[in-house]
């Protein structure tokens, strides 16, 4: 990884949910309702959150979970209702904050410790699962490939991580973007290569999601 690119990337998503937007996430993230395109991504990221957590153990009590890259938190409040014990963690302290929020009346609030920071920091120590929903789509390949190592080097049992595959309609999505004044746009999705992301590590399950305007493909990687 060269480490250069990858913390200019993550000042600027940082940057992006906490000044620019934060609202329009937490109205995604909600049951509020939403203009056509927004819809779809809301179906499409509760899709994809589902599959993750299907990959997941139903009981996964005296198990510990990261949740890279946690967002609102749905996936990590999930996770800990299964008996995990989970570490969220976001880059956004505003996004952190309103997770912390809206999973404080839940029962298992209790085992999630949210944190704003990096997810590849590694002071959280070891966990038998992480889950990296979305959290490095806008990351050059070699940074993304690095960033899945390091934490496959911090998990006992398996990685879940999705990524943008390489198609048409994600290409033409991402030219559509780029008609949005400039200070409405959320930091450049980098597609990835599928084969060289299965030639770099042992994927044993995969899954794309794809509907309007969101495209996303989840990957297993064991580690056991």
């Amino acid at each position: 990884m060269q480490a250069a690119t990858y913390q200019k990337r993550r000042s600027e998503i940082e940057t992006y949910f906490d000044r620019t937007a934060m609202a329009a996430w937490a109205r995604l993230t909600s049951t509020a309702p939403v203009g056509g395109i927004r819809a779809t991504v809301r179906a499409g990221r509760d899709k994809m959150r589902a599959t993750l957590l299907s990959w997941l153990p139903e009981d996964m009590s005296g198990m510990r979970l990261l949740d890279a890259g946690c967002g609102t938190g749905a996936l990590a409040l999930e996770a800990a209702s299964r008996g995990a014990e989970v570490v969220a963690i976001d880059l956004s302290p505003q996004l952190v904050a309103l997770a912390a929020e809206r999973a404080a009346a839940h029962p298992a609030a209790a085992r999630i410790r949210f944190h704003a920071g990096d997810m590849l920091a590694p002071e959280f120590g070891r966990f038998d699962y992480i889950v990296c929903m979305d959290s490095i789509i806008h990351y050059a390949s070699g940074d993304a490939t690095s960033a899945i190592a390091q934490l496959a080097a911090r998990a006992d049992r398996a990685v879940l991580f999705t990524f943008a595959p390489r198609t048409a309609l994600l290409g033409t999505a991402l030219a559509i973007g780029k008609l949005f004044p400039r200070k409405d746009r959320s930091p450049a999705i980098v597609p990835q290569s599928e084969k060289r992301l299965r030639q770099s590590f042992k994927i044993t399950r995969a899954q794309k999601i794809s509907g309007g305007f969101y495209t996303s493909q989840a990957m297993e990687l064991l580690t056991c």
